[in-house]
């Protein structure tokens, strides 16, 4: 008998062993580079400097969201030390920022740094490093190419999607229309001008008139009298913030009155609209995918109550009419989340998946009826936009929720 009771009294110890091991094994967290108990390193490049620095307010707006996020506690107990440099909005500067960010500071990923020819510039690099290149702050359709850049995600509705929404509306209500594009010569603008004219289809004719411009033109207002000289009754604008508005001001100047289209980059009432003259922007277009804090229509909103809360106490320097707010407010959310949707296991791989596991998230700043949804065969989180037109001093939504598939 006491031999039988001592088989059963080390069997019950062998068996509390393998459930604490298991406990233990079940508990235990796992990092990378970049986050431990205490913290998560986040890098981030801005344009905080150089022709696109009105989107530095970004990187403001992010830092400012990060901050209330550890003044609440952090994420499961850890605070996100925020990194962001500047880039001058130059390829040759962003690469220069991403492997600082990399191998001196020793980011967990690189999160919402803004451009195109940037965030292309160190593509290759960050996925080569196995580095998140997360949620990119440009609508290249080339973000969305999990299979070939399996660590760079994008955030915002693609810039060919929105440009198919252009189109698509010219041709259902100016079929005779003529079309002239100022675009930015780079991938941004090509990106964009390529949407537009698998947009047109067969109809791409309509485009009667092409006009590049360099960032470092000092001033585009000659291409915008060589447009209005090819008679185009139809303007669609495709350039950053600066440049947009100097098209607006000029083509009023010389009395050009086309309808004009202005991308959704460049469609902030405070950065664009504003300093462009109220009186200059009458009856304009664009798309939008995020509630505009000058449109008296969200002040009683829930979700936009928590934005405007946010930038009373956290940002009060953060302007409610700049759209760039509103767009750093929900990508933060967005990384939030998904670092939340992580656990205890903080690695690269981990962030990746998680970030291409949303399931219709919705921040607070998204327009109604539209979600995020990501999955490992699809890398564009935001796809729909809805039409909207300029009056008074706010923009004015129409229409219906719009995807930019041109199968529909």
């Amino acid at each position: 008998m006491t031999a039988v009771r001592l088989s059963l009294t080390a069997l019950a110890s062998a068996f509390a062993l393998i459930v604490t091991s298991c406990n233990v094994a079940m508990a235990q967290k796992t990092y990378d580079i970049g986050a431990s108990d205490t913290e998560i390193k986040i890098g981030n490049i801005m344009p905080y400097s150089g022709p696109a620095s009105a989107y530095g307010v970004i990187g403001k707006t992010e830092a400012a969201y990060f901050k209330m996020i550890n003044a609440a506690g952090g994420i499961r107990g850890r605070k996100i030390t925020f990194i962001s440099y500047d880039d001058g909005y130059s390829p040759p500067k962003t690469v220069e920022q991403a492997r600082k960010l990399v191998e001196s500071d020793g980011v967990l990923l690189v999160f919402n740094s803004l451009g195109t020819a940037t965030n292309a510039a160190i593509q290759k690099y960050m996925n080569e490093k196995k580095v998140p290149q997360l949620f990119v702050a440009s609508g290249a359709s080339k973000w969305n190419n999990p299979k070939e850049f399996p660590w760079t995600m994008g955030w915002q509705p693609s810039y060919q999607d929105e440009a198919h929404i252009y189109a698509k509306y010219i041709i259902k209500h100016r079929p005779d229309a003529k079309v002239a594009v100022l675009y930015q010569n780079d991938d941004f603008g090509k990106d964009y001008l390529k949407g537009l004219k698998d947009g047109f289809g067969d109809k791409a004719s309509m485009i009667v008139a092409e006009e590049s411009y360099e960032t470092s033109e000092p001033t585009i207002d000659s291409h915008i009298v060589k447009l209005k000289a090819t008679g185009a009754d139809t303007f669609i604008s495709i350039a950053t913030p600066k440049f947009a508005a100097q098209a607006i001001k000029k083509a009023a100047e010389i009395a050009w009155k086309p309808l004009q289209f202005v991308s959704n980059v460049s469609a902030s009432v405070g950065g664009v609209m504003q300093p462009s003259g109220f009186e200059n922007t009458q009856d304009i277009l664009s798309a939008a995918y995020l509630k505009d804090g000058a449109d008296p229509q969200w002040n009683n909103d829930p979700e936009m109550m928590k934005f405007l809360a946010f930038l009373k106490k956290d940002y009060p320097d953060g302007n409610r009419l700049d759209g760039a707010t509103a767009y750093g407010y929900a990508a933060a959310q967005t990384l939030v989340k998904v670092l939340e949707m992580c656990g205890d296991d903080l690695t690269r791989a981990n962030v990746m998946k998680q970030a291409a596991s949303l399931r219709g998230f919705t921040p607070d700043t998204l327009l109604p009826g539209i979600t995020i949804n990501t999955s490992p065969t699809d890398f564009a989180p935001i796809k729909q936009l809805q039409l909207m037109r300029f009056k008074g001093e706010k923009w004015e939504l129409f229409g219906d929720i719009m995807s930019g598939d041109l199968s529909n």
